[in-house]
């Protein structure tokens, strides 16, 4: 996640998810030294880490891969300061910088654990690449999958959810069966919420328009093409509804995806009822959830479990998301939120349907969000996690008990 250090000193991520991350670990910690990307540029707002023990060790700016490779030597002589400077590294993956951070902590015998938050491997086929692009990408693909598993099956590992943490077990499993050492997988999930976050509010969907939040990266592995139709879908039924779609475009191809959506949505009529918002900051952005309805999230395979499915839940938001991945380990279908079997545009609309016409549902999956995003909150994650670094590296943690 790209940063930037203020003239007073302060330091600011653009989203601001990673930051509130940073932040749930700096207690534990003398100190946080973070090697990431650092904008050229800054952005006009963001979010600030609020803990006072993290600093910079900047990379150059890079979005993706693309732009990484060029510049890797530079990239591999920061990274090797950067390991230097640290007792303990900690690798949030997949990234291009991620392997190479690896090998430099293991040639200097530093410890290093690992967080999982995606998987390239299962968006690969719904992404819209095509001839070159899609061989280059493909075989970008294969090496990070080869450098998550070198890494994966040498390290303390944390997954973002019940899938990754079992393609990653399973991995590791192998591992050892071949003689190779292999290393124990923990199951997460990523979070950006304290106690304070969390709503009381007990219903939504009672007045019109009924509200619609998508809260995404946009790009194609996130399904939100559909939307549109959706939202035309909702309105020939005679639902009054609105959609607002907020987040970043990442690349030339979120940019392209971002404006496939517009266009779709003026195709079938709704282009007044679709909004896309852009970025939104974290600190901005908890508070907003609050002015919707309900949130939907066609995503498609390829990540752990979307955040912003807790922040929704945190909000009283009732949400609608797809069965992929890892994330019918945090949501419970008719429970605390509907889950979809495919991420198509009548599934989407028959989902909301439900929602706005069964109110006792409605109700029962925003109390069981509330339920579950008070159990997910950072300073849970970050005490469960920071036990198991102390306890599996034998290290000594601020706040948590030395290891027998």
């Amino acid at each position: 996640m790209p940063f930037w250090q203020a003239a007073d000193g302060s330091l600011w991520e653009s989203e601001g998810s990673f930051g509130r991350y940073v932040d749930s670990l700096a207690p534990y910690f003398d100190e946080i030294v973070l090697s990431v990307p650092v904008f050229d540029v800054p952005p006009a707002s963001g979010s600030r880490l609020r803990a006072a023990n993290v600093r910079l060790a900047p990379l150059p700016y890079f979005p993706g891969p693309r732009q990484f490779y060029p510049m890797l030597p530079l990239h591999y002589g920061r990274l090797r300061a950067w390991v230097g400077q640290c007792d303990v590294i900690h690798l949030r993956v997949p990234t291009p910088a991620a392997i190479f951070a690896f090998c430099l902590a293991r040639a200097q015998r530093k410890p290093v654990f690992l967080l999982v938050v995606g998987d390239y491997r299962a968006l690969l086929p719904y992404l819209p690449y095509r001839g070159v692009k899609k061989a280059l990408f493909g075989a970008y693909v294969a090496f990070e999958e080869w450098a998550l598993r070198y890494m994966t099956t040498r390290a303390l590992t944390f997954a973002n959810g019940a899938a990754l943490r079992e393609k990653h077990e399973k991995q590791s499993t192998s591992a050892k069966a071949t003689a190779d050492k292999g290393a124990t997988v923990f199951e997460t999930k990523t979070t950006t919420l304290s106690l304070q976050d969390i709503a009381s509010r007990g219903d939504t969907c009672v007045t019109a328009p009924i509200r619609l939040l998508t809260v995404s990266r946009i790009d194609p592995r996130k399904g939100l093409r559909v939307l549109p139709e959706a939202v035309a879908a909702l309105v020939a039924a005679g639902h009054d509804v609105t959609l607002d779609l907020v987040g970043p475009t990442i690349g030339q191809i979120g940019d392209e995806e971002r404006d496939r959506i517009a266009s779709e949505a003026r195709r079938l009529n709704v282009g007044e009822r679709v909004t896309i918002k852009g970025p939104v900051p974290l600190d901005q952005l908890m508070p907003l959830y609050q002015q919707y309805d309900a949130f939907v999230l066609p995503t498609q395979p390829g990540e752990g479990i979307p955040r912003v499915l807790l922040e929704a839940m945190a909000a009283g938001l009732p949400v609608v998301t797809t069965n992929v991945s890892g994330i019918a380990s945090l949501i419970r279908h008719e429970e605390n939120g509907l889950l979809m079997a495919d991420s198509s545009a009548g599934a989407v609309a028959a989902a909301v349907r439900r929602l706005v016409a069964e109110p006792a549902l409605r109700q029962r999956l925003i109390a069981g969000g509330y339920e579950t995003a008070r159990a997910h909150t950072l300073e849970r994650q970050a005490a469960s996690m920071m036990d198991v670094v102390s306890r599996e590296l034998h290290l000594t943690l601020a706040g948590v008990p030395p290891v027998a």
